[in-house]
């Protein structure tokens, strides 16, 4: 679910960035069979970001938060190591957005598309505010 500003009035005032469904193939899991290889990791990031600190005057990149950011971040935790959990992956992720200085907000969701034949995908999702 993309949070509104219906229902958290508080981003009435953000333009949301996203991410979409980046496939990234890496380590993570709790059993054994997990830890031998990557498993394939759909991420979605959301950013929500005030107006008046994304709203460009002269149409250039540094006016905005680049979307580089956000798969690099991903990778940089990816690059370092195994990680047991969709849940710990996600909370870093979300850290790492809301220490942006113009992120106010983020939604962040994983998912594994291949753990169980029956099913699309399981998968966590987070959604949190910059705390003052």
């Amino acid at each position: 679910m993309i949070p509104t500003s219906a229902q958290f009035p508080s981003l009435h005032h953000c333009r949301r960035l996203f991410l979409s469904n980046f496939e990234v193939n890496m380590n993570i899991g709790v059993h054994e069979f997990e830890k031998k290889g990557e498993q394939r990791v759909i991420v979605n990031v959301d950013l929500y970001v005030p107006l008046e600190s994304n709203t460009p005057q002269t149409d250039d990149l540094a006016e905005v938060v680049d979307y580089d950011f956000m798969r690099q971040t991903i990778a940089d935790i990816i690059s370092a190591g195994h990680i047991h959990l969709q849940e710990t992956l996600c909370d870093e992720i979300a850290d790492r957005m809301l220490a942006h200085p113009l992120v106010f907000a983020t939604r962040v969701s994983t998912e594994k598309p291949d753990v169980y034949p029956d099913c699309k995908s399981v998968g966590v999702e987070i959604f949190r505010f910059k705390s003052n």
